[in-house]
């Protein structure tokens, strides 16, 4: 019962990341069938990350004293329908609406469903539990997007989200039948469990995710041109190059799992970050060389994920009675740092700079992650000192 549970909430994630990655693929053809320019169409991708900010939190405090189950099936039917009316949409104003709707149960179907992962986990396997669920959106950026991107190209972008909307459906099903009964997380009220937010501990953590997670997508953000301009890779090959970022991801989330549960969250965190950092600099230095540039979309793309789940374990342990409201906020912090990657990222563009430049905010973005994730692990052994 258990792969099976895990299964289903996999599904879910990678319908989720099917519906929050696939827009970078297809906005062109949204632009053009809409009519307007491509940084209009970009508002999109804008306010979707803006629905999983706003959704996370309301959702999970709404939701917290009932039996997850049901919470994560309702969550989906959110999805599903805010999804398919994305799709349908006639105007640009109504897409807007709905897009910015269907970003709202992301953050809460993730911080819920990484909690009851854990939960339903063996001893010692926590971490794992929760990769294996995150697998979902590595799998959708390496085979949901270019298969969305793909549909959108050569029928229409409206098939896709039909397509994400009724996958939705499926995990609807999966959830229903193959999760398990469980207690609602938490009895506390609204504001018992909003005290999370009055500790250093929760906006350390927040500052972390969003700041030290947007040094992947100062490099993301910008990585067709560097690839094209810098290292000198055909425009048609840059679905290769992101078949394997995905790989890569995949990969890594899988083995941040493993690493945060034979170590410690806290020191796998810090060696993502460092990993990461490291391999940006490498990626400035190094982007001119091709098959250097190849290597270098698959070892980031796994050094950048290994994050994922040592994070999401670091956020559970550090809320007690307030876990699923510290895991959601964390997927609204890892939409800010998508936000603060691609701005910061951009700016050397703005002046003039090359393409292989962004990689140096990431650098020190990455780096930044580092320093609160070894302060996390220095007090660690602190209380432990002090407890002996």
């Amino acid at each position: 019962m258990t792969q099976k549970s895990l299964l289903a909430l996999a599904f879910g994630a990678f319908a989720i990341g099917m519906t929050e990655f696939t827009m970078m693929g297809i906005l062109p053809d949204i632009a053009k069938d809409l009519h307007i320019d491509i940084p209009t169409a970009g508002h999109l991708i804008a306010l979707y990350a803006l629905g999983v900010v706003v959704g996370a939190p309301i959702l999970v405090l709404f939701t917290a004293k009932f039996p997850p189950k049901k919470v994560l099936f309702y969550l989906m039917l959110l999805f599903v329908v805010f999804n398919g009316l994305f799709a349908l949409a006639p105007y640009y104003p109504l897409l807007l609406i709905t897009r910015f709707l269907s970003g709202l149960p992301h953050g809460a179907f993730f911080g819920i469903g990484a909690v009851v992962a854990s939960k339903i986990s063996g001893e010692g396997k926590a971490a794992r539990a929760i990769a294996v669920m995150f697998t979902g959106m590595t799998v959708a950026n390496l085979i949901g997007v270019p298969i969305g991107t793909y549909i959108g190209h050569h029928f229409s972008w409206r098939y896709t989200y039909l397509f994400i909307s009724l996958f939705g459906v499926v995990t609807m099903l999966a959830i229903r039948y193959w999760l398990p009964v469980m207690a609602a997380f938490s009895d506390q009220k609204v504001f018992k469990q909003l005290a999370y937010f009055k500790t250093k501990t929760a906006w350390a953590m927040i500052g972390m995710i969003a700041i030290g997670t947007g040094g992947m997508f100062a490099w993301l953000s910008y990585i067709a041109p560097l690839m094209t301009s810098i290292a000198g890779v055909a425009e048609n090959s840059i679905p290769l190059v992101m078949v394997l970022v995905g790989l890569g991801m995949l990969v890594g989330n899988l083995l941040g799992g493993r690493l945060a549960d034979a170590l410690t969250p806290a020191r796998a965190a810090t060696i993502s970050f460092s990993a990461m950092g490291l391999c940006l600099l490498l990626i400035y230095f190094t982007a001119q060389y091709t098959p250097m540039a190849y290597a270098m979309s698959f070892i980031t793309g796994l050094a950048a994920f290994s994050n994922s789940a040592p994070l999401q374990m670091m956020l559970i342990n550090s809320a007690n009675g307030s876990e699923t409201l510290a895991a959601a906020a964390g997927q609204a912090s890892f939409n800010l740092g998508n936000t603060f990657g691609a701005f910061f990222g951009g700016l050397p563009i703005t002046y003039g700079l090359a393409y292989n430049a962004p990689v140096l905010f990431g650098v020190g973005m990455a780096g930044i992650g580092v320093l609160f994730a070894a302060s996390f692990l220095i007090t660690q052994k602190r209380y432990k000192a002090l407890a002996a």
